[in-house]
């Protein structure tokens, strides 16, 4: 698919990475809706990049479609979805005092990043199924971003990796769900990222944590997430696939 003149979606488009795919799919000449919780920055953002921002809570339904209502008023249907949006935990399983981490955490930050994900998909797939098929034959394509957490999750990622890996889970059966609609479906599963998450860490453990690295040995960039998420737009071929971004990292226990 041609991003050009696309109208497309970033859930968490308001920072990170998925500031950096709002602001590549706006360079490429897509219409570009962010959608975040964080009003203020969502509206920064989206003034940048000549885009529109809509306050959204991606687990709550009605939220989810007053902001693909706002979206689809400035820019038309949208057959693009970057789903970046999610939250981090760490919490090990029995705590220092011997007492089991609170279950509330567990199921905040898979209700986030798992369930809200799924909803966010569930309601752009519904709207784009409906739209005419491009040049192409497709209609549209939804990307989701998991983690190397998903596959090596260190000391105290029970939640995260549970929910990162259930958006791997769900990635190959909802691209053959949906390719009667015409709508491919990957996902782009990260390492270690400069976000401004990590980077609030002290230099001397952002420098550890990227010699961690094989090759090349730093943090990863948001502009380099924000590449590949969109070559897996233009590329018609990718369906079904997680990719890993990492440079070769496995992580390590703890």
């Amino acid at each position: 698919m041609k991003i050009e003149g696309q109208a497309a979606l970033v859930t968490g488009g308001a920072s990170g990475l998925g500031e950096a795919t709002a602001r590549e799919l706006a360079r490429l000449g897509a219409k570009v809706a962010v959608l975040d919780r964080n009003a203020a920055l969502a509206e920064k953002v989206a003034a940048e990049i000549g885009g529109v921002a809509c306050p959204c809570d991606i687990t709550d339904t009605d939220s989810v479609n007053a902001a693909l209502d706002k979206a689809e008023a400035a820019h038309g249907p949208a057959r693009i979805l970057m789903n970046v949006a999610g939250i981090g935990s760490a919490k090990r399983i029995v705590g220092k005092d011997g007492n089991p981490a609170p279950l509330e955490d567990f199921v905040r930050v898979v209700n986030i990043n798992l369930i809200g994900g799924y909803n966010m998909a569930r309601l752009f797939a519904a709207r784009c199924a409906r739209l005419a098929a491009l040049d192409n034959g497709e209609k549209g394509v939804m990307l989701f971003t998991a983690s190397v957490a998903a596959f090596d999750g260190q000391v105290g990622q029970q939640a995260y990796s549970a929910s990162k890996g259930g958006l791997v889970g769900m990635t190959l059966p909802m691209a053959r769900d949906l390719a009667q609609h015409a709508i491919r479906v990957c996902t782009v599963a990260p390492g270690l990222f400069a976000t401004p998450l990590l980077l609030e860490l002290p230099e001397p453990v952002q420098q550890s944590l990227a010699a961690s690295i094989p090759f090349p040995p730093r943090l990863g960039k948001p502009s380099e997430f924000a590449e590949l998420a969109c070559h897996v737009v233009t590329n018609g071929h990718l369906n079904g696939e997680v990719i890993r971004l990492d440079g070769a990292l496995r992580m390590a226990p703890r």
